[in-house]
């Protein structure tokens, strides 16, 4: 396992951005709102996730910010976002992955998994109903040349695709993954493990 801590941080100021609203099957409703008030109000809504892997037979794992509302200092997804208003699955992945950590990947690069829905409630009245388009897309950076976003990420870790099998195993220990979505991060790793083979 090695690992980047929050020494290179990388100061953005944020604005409560728009986003586009869907119906309980994930079909546009062409409407858009404030994210705000879509986790306020429980508006389905999609985000890109990403999954980065590898030659070595590594994933990234993100340790989410401290200061994040939902789950903080959890350790899931190398990167993952909101989708904006207006943009697709792809180019908010592809963003998300710049602001994020620092790094460029192009669509092409992208190889979706699939889209998956994540309908959760927290105790802090956020009502977070997504539907995750996630992706996997091979990574060439060490960990000394990603930039973490101080708002989004803690710090980042590379584990062996046989030590993501175990964390998938024992979900919810040691603050990693959310217990709820197991079935989700077994998809992913059997993904991801097919491409390394």
């Amino acid at each position: 396992m090695r690992l980047l801590c929050s020494s290179q941080w990388r100061f953005i100021i944020f604005m409560d951005e728009y986003i586009d609203v869907v119906d309980k099957h994930g079909n546009p409703t062409g409407k858009t709102e404030l994210k705000s008030i879509i986790h306020q109000k429980g508006y389905y809504h999609h985000t890109a996730h990403v999954w980065l892997y590898n030659k070595q037979g590594e994933v990234l794992l993100s340790q989410r910010s401290a200061k994040k509302t939902i789950c903080p200092l959890m350790w899931d997804v190398s990167v993952a976002g909101h989708i904006d208003a207006g943009e697709t699955p792809k180019q908010a992945a592809v963003r998300e992955a710049q602001e994020e950590i620092g790094i460029t990947i192009s669509e092409n690069a992208l190889q979706l998994i699939g889209v998956f829905e994540c309908f959760q409630s927290y105790n802090n009245n956020i009502f977070d109903n997504e539907f995750h388009n996630t992706f996997m897309a091979e990574i060439t950076e060490p960990l000394s040349e990603l930039t973490l976003q101080e708002e989004e990420v803690e710090a980042l870790k590379f584990v062996s695709i046989h030590e993501l099998k175990k964390l998938i195993e024992n979900i919810g220990d040691d603050n990693h993954f959310v217990p709820s979505n197991k079935a989700y991060y077994e998809l992913v790793w059997q993904n991801i493990m097919k491409k390394l083979a």
